[in-house]
């Protein structure tokens, strides 16, 4: 399991195909992300649950 990360220093991401965004506060409990897992600590295998694309396919949202 992953520690979580202090929330002022968390970050979203944006599927660049479809929009999904994903919030490292709130992760992916549904996929067995808990809230707090950074993105680099997503499984390298993980897709995009709405269009399936890899992670390659996301970036970092501006603050």
């Amino acid at each position: 399991m992953t520690d979580s990360a202090p929330a002022s220093t968390l970050r979203t991401w944006m599927c660049v195909v479809c929009g999904f965004i994903y919030d490292e506060a709130a992760g992916l409990p549904g996929e067995g992300i808990p809230a707090g897992t950074r993105w680099e600590d997503v499984p390298e295998d993980w897709t995009c649950p709405d269009c399936g694309v890899t992670k390659d396919d996301f970036e970092m949202m501006p603050l």
